[in-house]
């Protein structure tokens, strides 16, 4: 019996387009030049260290401007305001709301900065609703590997074979699948609610 529900963050519970982001934000830019940036920040060897909270995003900054200097000024724009394209996906907080009315123990399970993650814990009410949950930056691990949920099934008693999984990335899903959680990816809200109810009533 299901009795544990665990989401990803970043494109299940808030959209986050940074190729899109960057398109508005540097309309004056070619093409080339916004999948360089894109590149350059958000598939970056920082991008991963900011998730697994070892270094700051002003060291980041530093450091990809170092590598890439004449991005510097761009690259620094995006990154003092690329959370503001974290925003809700209404359709899936309305899945979460009513799974909260059926009293199923709700968690997080995320690879998220520190600063990005303190912006939307205070910008959005419906965090509220989880009663805990690990993200990556304060464990120092990152999914998929095996210890951030070897973590998450320690600190909150869970048996995987009685909780869900939600993630939008398949390597992520594969390692829940292998601690034996039900998972399942997210597509979109539809889809979410449709495979949920296979679960649950």
């Amino acid at each position: 019996m299901i009795n544990c529900i665990i989401f990803d963050i970043g494109n299940v519970l808030l959209d986050f387009n940074p190729l899109d982001y960057l398109k508005n934000l540097f309309t004056d830019s070619t093409p080339q030049e916004i999948l360089e940036l894109h590149r350059d920040i958000f598939e970056s060897e920082e991008w991963l260290k900011l998730d697994r909270g070892v270094i700051s995003q002003q060291q980041a900054v530093e450091t990809l401007a170092i590598r890439n200097p004449k991005l510097k000024d761009k690259i620094q724009k995006a990154m003092e305001t690329w959370v503001e394209i974290l925003t809700p996906k209404e359709d899936v907080i309305k899945i979460l709301k009513k799974l909260d009315s059926k009293k199923y123990k709700l968690l997080l399970l995320s690879n998220f900065h520190e600063d990005a993650y303190a912006y939307i814990i205070d910008k959005y009410e419906f965090f509220q609703l989880f009663q805990g949950g690990i993200i990556s930056y304060k464990e120092k691990l990152l999914k998929p590997e095996e210890e951030i949920y070897l973590s998450l099934i320690k600190k909150y008693n869970i048996s995987p074979i009685e909780a869900i999984f939600i993630d939008d990335t398949v390597v992520n899903i594969d390692g829940a699948n292998r601690l034996g959680f039900n998972t399942i990816q997210f597509r979109n809200a539809k889809q979410l609610q449709c495979e949920l109810n296979n679960y649950i009533s």
